[in-house]
């Protein structure tokens, strides 16, 4: 089992227990502020939280914050970014491939943050997060501020990351295609908890 999720819950995060295999996706829908984005928030260590989380057998506990992080790794709805230019933000710049299926534009990579549009912040953020080759992906409706076109790009991207490197993905959703295209089952979060649905 890539990863675990036992009997998680948390400030604004309803029980939630469910497992990932390498290379699914897990689609998640709900109302919005029922607890959504701050169940990736705990899934990702970054808010306070009960119950145990593993990834391949190893509990979120026993990890340092850091390095948990670089292999669960999280793209919030609204990404961060604290340097000026683009490329201050990654290590290395990202494979060229990655770049190119997001149609993003070379001299991107040179340019001040502040003039990034929504949807190009969306899909940059979503290769710093490919960057550090996470084992799980926790996304936030990552394709929210994109056109079909781009959206279609991204989750081509997504779904080859995940096979090519046996990895799994919690994708929170508000598109029903999404939901069917990405996942054999889905989890519905309500304010009573986690509730699993499709294949078992």
């Amino acid at each position: 089992m890539l990863f675990e999720v036992k009997d998680l819950c948390g400030p604004n995060v309803p029980p939630v227990s469910f497992a990932l295999d390498a290379g699914e996706v897990l689609p998640v829908r709900g109302d919005s502020g029922v607890g959504k984005s701050q169940m990736l928030r705990t899934l990702a260590d970054l808010s306070p939280h009960e119950g145990e989380i593993s990834l391949e057998g190893v509990q979120q506990q026993s990890m340092s914050a850091t390095d948990w992080r670089r292999q669960v790794a999280l793209v919030p709805a609204e990404s961060g970014w604290w340097a000026d230019t683009v490329a201050e933000h990654f290590p290395s710049r990202p494979l060229e491939a990655w770049w190119e299926r997001l149609r993003l534009r070379a001299a991107l990579w040179d340019s001040p943050v502040e003039r990034l549009s929504s949807g190009e912040r969306q899909r940059l953020a979503v290769l710093r997060a490919l960057a550090l080759e996470p084992r799980v992906l926790l996304l936030d409706e990552p394709t929210a501020n994109l056109d079909r076109d781009n959206a279609e790009a991204m989750a081509g991207l997504l779904l080859d990351y995940l096979r090519d490197h046996g990895a799994g993905a919690v994708w929170i959703s508000h598109d029903p295609r999404e939901v069917d295209a990405h996942g054999d089952r889905w989890l519905e979060i309500t304010s009573e908890g986690g509730v699993l649905h499709g294949a078992v």
